[in-house]
């Protein structure tokens, strides 16, 4: 169901059961995105460590995480969460997003990885009640940063948020679903 070269492999073998159509894996080099574009090209754009096409049903890996296994493993377990947002109901995502909310009523900073905190520097006060784009947004990148800091176990320098936080994080992680239930993607 997920395709993809060995060093991909070997990662999924560590996640939790994904059910769904399949999804392709592959590495390209020098990823980019320039003009809202994903492109292949060294020095043009900001550079990326990968990009997901929910649609396609494909993850474009930038070739250099093949070396590096902790972060290939942070950046594909994230990359494969945007797909289980994509079909999470709605009820779920709520669940999720008021996570969220607690955190920042209570003064949360940081975050578990830099997408998602990226995200969160560009929160407007009332975009949480207003549930704007940017609010949508940040919350998906959320999810899939805490899906990657949960399920590969490893620690990285993007993760800033304070341990009572992660705690909270982990929890709705562990309640999510039945245990043992396979994850639509």
């Amino acid at each position: 169901m997920l395709g993809g070269p060995a060093a991909a492999r070997e990662v999924l073998s560590k996640l939790p059961e994904f059910y769904g159509r399949p999804i392709r894996i592959a590495f390209r080099p020098a990823l980019s995105v320039y003009r809202g574009r994903l492109v292949q090209s060294a020095g043009q754009g900001m550079p990326v460590h990968a990009a997901s096409d929910i649609r396609g049903r494909r993850i474009l890996l930038e070739e250099e995480l093949r070396r590096e296994a902790e972060q290939l493993a942070r950046v594909l377990t994230h990359e494969l969460f945007h797909f289980v947002w994509a079909r999470m109901s709605n009820t779920d995502r709520w669940s999720y997003e008021a996570v969220l909310r607690r955190e920042i009523r209570s003064g949360a900073k940081g975050e578990l990885g830099w997408p998602a905190k990226q995200k969160k520097d560009r929160l407007e006060p009332d975009d949480a009640e207003r549930r704007t784009r940017r609010w949508r947004e940040y919350v998906c990148e959320s999810f899939c940063d805490t899906a990657a800091w949960y399920f590969t176990g490893h620690e990285h320098a993007e993760h800033m948020l304070r341990p009572r936080f992660r705690g909270r994080r982990a929890e709705w992680f562990r309640n999510f679903g039945p245990a043992g239930r396979r994850i639509p993607i």
